[in-house]
Protein backbone atom coordinates (compact mmCIF):
# COMPACT_ATOMS: atom_id res chain seq x y z
CA UNK A 1 0.00 0.00 0.00
CA UNK A 2 1.27 3.66 -0.67
CA UNK A 3 0.24 6.17 1.52
CA UNK A 4 0.20 9.89 1.04
CA UNK A 5 -0.07 12.85 3.97
CA UNK A 6 -1.63 16.40 3.46
CA UNK A 7 -3.08 18.78 5.37
CA UNK A 8 -0.03 20.22 7.07
CA UNK A 9 0.38 23.90 7.33
CA UNK A 10 1.57 27.19 9.71
CA UNK A 11 -1.82 27.69 12.09
CA UNK A 12 -1.73 29.86 15.11
CA UNK A 13 -2.20 28.83 18.69
CA UNK A 14 -5.46 27.71 19.69
CA UNK A 15 -6.54 26.49 15.89
CA UNK A 16 -7.13 23.60 14.15
CA UNK A 17 -5.80 21.21 10.84
CA UNK A 18 -7.32 18.45 9.66
CA UNK A 19 -4.82 15.86 8.30
CA UNK A 20 -5.44 13.45 5.41
CA UNK A 21 -3.80 9.99 4.64
CA UNK A 22 -4.69 9.02 1.20
CA UNK A 23 -3.97 5.37 0.49
CA UNK A 24 -3.48 3.29 -3.04
CA UNK A 25 -2.25 -0.26 -4.04
CA UNK A 26 -3.78 -3.05 -2.09
CA UNK A 27 -6.86 -3.65 0.18
CA UNK A 28 -7.05 -0.55 2.47
CA UNK A 29 -9.30 -2.13 4.61
CA UNK A 30 -6.73 -4.83 5.69
CA UNK A 31 -4.82 -2.39 7.33
CA UNK A 32 -4.35 -0.22 10.21
CA UNK A 33 -3.36 2.99 10.21
CA UNK A 34 -1.33 4.86 13.00
CA UNK A 35 -0.18 8.33 13.00
CA UNK A 36 2.91 9.52 14.36
CA UNK A 37 5.03 12.88 14.79
CA UNK A 38 8.52 14.18 14.94
CA UNK A 39 9.66 17.53 16.31
CA UNK A 40 13.37 19.35 15.59
CA UNK A 41 15.92 17.37 18.06
CA UNK A 42 13.01 14.96 19.25
CA UNK A 43 12.48 11.14 18.70
CA UNK A 44 9.40 9.96 16.69
CA UNK A 45 6.24 9.44 18.69
CA UNK A 46 3.31 7.76 18.39
CA UNK A 47 0.13 9.90 18.03
CA UNK A 48 -3.05 7.68 17.27
CA UNK A 49 -4.10 4.32 15.75
CA UNK A 50 -7.42 3.31 14.05
CA UNK A 51 -8.13 -0.31 13.47
CA UNK A 52 -9.17 -1.50 9.98
CA UNK A 53 -12.98 -1.35 10.29
CA UNK A 54 -12.51 2.11 12.56
CA UNK A 55 -14.23 0.44 15.56
CA UNK A 56 -11.17 1.09 17.39
CA UNK A 57 -9.10 3.80 18.28
CA UNK A 58 -6.15 4.64 20.10
CA UNK A 59 -4.48 7.94 21.21
CA UNK A 60 -0.88 9.08 23.18
CA UNK A 61 -2.67 10.06 26.48
CA UNK A 62 -1.77 13.68 25.96
CA UNK A 63 -3.38 14.26 23.02
CA UNK A 64 -6.85 12.56 23.44
CA UNK A 65 -9.55 14.95 23.58
CA UNK A 66 -7.84 17.34 21.11
CA UNK A 67 -6.96 14.99 18.85
CA UNK A 68 -9.57 12.89 16.69
CA UNK A 69 -8.59 10.04 14.13
CA UNK A 70 -11.00 8.36 11.45
CA UNK A 71 -11.02 6.86 8.27
CA UNK A 72 -13.61 6.47 5.55
CA UNK A 73 -12.37 2.89 4.04
CA UNK A 74 -14.51 3.61 0.90
CA UNK A 75 -12.17 7.01 -0.27
CA UNK A 76 -8.87 4.80 1.33
CA UNK A 77 -8.50 7.74 3.29
CA UNK A 78 -7.77 7.72 7.09
CA UNK A 79 -8.25 11.58 9.03
CA UNK A 80 -6.54 13.15 12.21
CA UNK A 81 -8.39 15.70 13.24
CA UNK A 82 -6.17 18.36 15.45
CA UNK A 83 -7.91 21.12 17.63
CA UNK A 84 -6.89 23.50 20.36
CA UNK A 85 -3.13 22.88 18.79
CA UNK A 86 -0.19 24.27 20.51
CA UNK A 87 3.47 25.05 20.10
CA UNK A 88 4.28 21.71 21.42
CA UNK A 89 2.35 20.43 18.23
CA UNK A 90 4.68 21.71 15.71
CA UNK A 91 6.51 18.77 13.67
CA UNK A 92 6.27 16.97 10.67
CA UNK A 93 2.99 14.19 11.00
CA UNK A 94 3.23 11.14 9.46
CA UNK A 95 0.37 8.15 8.95
CA UNK A 96 1.70 4.71 8.51
CA UNK A 97 0.10 1.10 8.00
CA UNK A 98 0.57 -2.47 9.41
CA UNK A 99 -1.53 -5.42 8.15
CA UNK A 100 -2.50 -6.01 11.38
CA UNK A 101 -5.34 -5.86 13.65
CA UNK A 102 -3.37 -5.28 16.64
CA UNK A 103 -2.62 -2.21 18.29
CA UNK A 104 0.93 -1.00 17.79
CA UNK A 105 2.53 2.38 19.65
CA UNK A 106 5.87 2.06 18.37
CA UNK A 107 7.11 3.04 14.61
CA UNK A 108 9.21 -0.08 14.01
CA UNK A 109 5.80 -1.90 13.51
CA UNK A 110 4.42 0.11 10.72
CA UNK A 111 5.35 -1.73 7.33
CA UNK A 112 4.29 1.28 5.49
CA UNK A 113 4.89 5.04 5.50
CA UNK A 114 3.87 8.12 3.93
CA UNK A 115 5.89 10.90 3.56
CA UNK A 116 5.02 13.40 5.99
CA UNK A 117 3.36 16.98 6.07
CA UNK A 118 4.44 19.76 8.60
CA UNK A 119 2.53 21.00 10.95
CA UNK A 120 3.73 24.43 12.43
CA UNK A 121 2.08 26.35 14.98
CA UNK A 122 2.55 29.93 15.95
CA UNK A 123 2.22 30.89 19.09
Amino acid sequence: VQLQASGGGLVQAGGSLRLSCAASGSTFSSYAIAWFRQAPGKEREFVAWISQSGGSTSYQGSLKGRFAVSRDNAKNTVYLQMNSLNAEDTAVYYCAAVQSGKTYFYSSAYNYWGQGTQVTVSS
